[in-house]
């Protein structure tokens, strides 16, 4: 809360109004930081649906994507963006491992899901400690 501003009538204080659109930020991030938990807890568990709760999360991340209040919630919804796709690009390109044994294949595919993992536990993390997520130069 601020502080209260001196008076001009004596005994008295003012408190210092919000500026205008802060309320409407305030009430989207309420909106948007469970769903931000939901998102990340879906791309988490997307290892026990074959990759299906991504797919679900990532659809809410391109609904909501627009409606980020600020730079905080916008690296966020980059950061899980970038995480799927990237790996979704991975799996892509190890793909033919498959064909040449199963094991090459499925290590690889392994290790990227490891590597998603740790995004996506180290976003969730971040967000939930407040701090945005590195964002890439354009």
């Amino acid at each position: 809360m601020s502080t209260p501003w001196p008076s001009p009538v004596p005994g008295t204080t003012v408190r210092p109004t919000a500026a205008p659109g802060a309320a409407a930020a305030a009430e989207a991030e309420a909106q948007l930081r469970p769903l931000m938990h939901v998102m990340y807890a879906l791309h988490t568990l997307s290892w026990i649906s074959a990759g299906l709760l991504s797919v679900v999360a990532m659809v809410l991340n391109v609904l909501k994507r627009s409606s980020a209040p600020n730079a905080f919630y916008a690296s966020h919804f980059r950061w899980q963006a970038r995480s799927f796709w990237f790996t979704l690009l991975w799996l892509a390109v190890s793909a033919p491992l498959w064909v040449l044994l199963v094991f090459p294949g499925y290590a690889a595919w392994f290790l990227i899901g490891l590597w998603y993992l740790y995004r996506f536990l180290r976003g969730w993390w971040a967000f939930a400690e407040n701090r945005p997520m590195p964002m890439p130069p354009h």
